[in-house]
Order: C-alpha cells, then sequence, then structure tokens
C-alpha cells in the first residue's frame, strides 16, 4: 500500500539481493556496532571502499527527491571532502565535520562520493 517509498522497496530489494550471512563466533557476547549511519531512509550507502589512512564512501539518493542527509560514522575521522568517481578530490570539495556528522545534499538519484581521511 501507498509509494514504493512508504512500503520499503528500496530495502527489501537490497536484503533480497545480498542476505546477510552468519558467521561462527564464540558464545561472549558483544555490543552491537556498526560503522556507518545515514539520516535519511531516501539516501542508500552503497559501498565503503577502505584505502590507505582513507575510507570512501559512495552514497545515493533513491526516492527520486530533494534531501538532506547526515552521515555519521564511529570512525576516527580526520577530514571529510566530496570526491569524483574515480575518487579524486574535489575543488573546493571540503566537507565540515560537524557533531551530527558529515551533511550532505541530494538532488534526485544524486550519487556522492565523500573521501574519509582517518586520523592514525
Amino acid at each position: 500500500a501507498g509509494s514504493f517509498q512508504d512500503a520499503g522497496v528500496i530495502q527489501c530489494a537490497y536484503n533480497l539481493n545480498f542476505p546477510l550471512h552468519t558467521v561462527p563466533a564464540s558464545s561472549a557476547q558483544c555490543p552491537a556496532w556498526s560503522a556507518f549511519s545515514v539520516s535519511s531512509p531516501a539516501v542508500v550507502l552503497e559501498t565503503a571502499e577502505e584505502r590507505p589512512e582513507a575510507v570512501v564512501v559512495r552514497l545515493y539518493e533513491a526516492h527520486g527527491s530533494t534531501v538532506v542527509a547526515w552521515l555519521q560514522t564511529s570512525l576516527p575521522v580526520k577530514e571529510a571532502m566530496l570526491c569524483d568517481l574515480l575518487e579524486r578530490p574535489a575543488a573546493r570539495g571540503c566537507l565540515p565535520l560537524e557533531q551530527q556528522g558529515v551533511r550532505l545534499s541530494f538532488t534526485p538519484f544524486r550519487v556522492i562520493s565523500v573521501l574519509l581521511v582517518l586520523r592514525q
């Protein structure tokens, strides 16, 4: 019922195409942990690729909307900057690190790549 956005079609498609895999572990209790979160259900974090001393995160807007989303991470980020699809930093692409994370503005179906330089 409702729109594909309301029905959560994007998340259901990811769950179908990329099912979780279980891995045997010890019986010790481990706290839940996630490296990244995004504040808007319209924005999909597609990939996070590790580089020496950095991580490139690629996100896209999936609902056909204009939205501001916050990318949050538990990683020790020193600097954040926009980069192109070849992962080269964009001119004037520095993004301020705020308490809520990194603020990203999306237009419909826009792809954004962010280079996160990590503290040592």
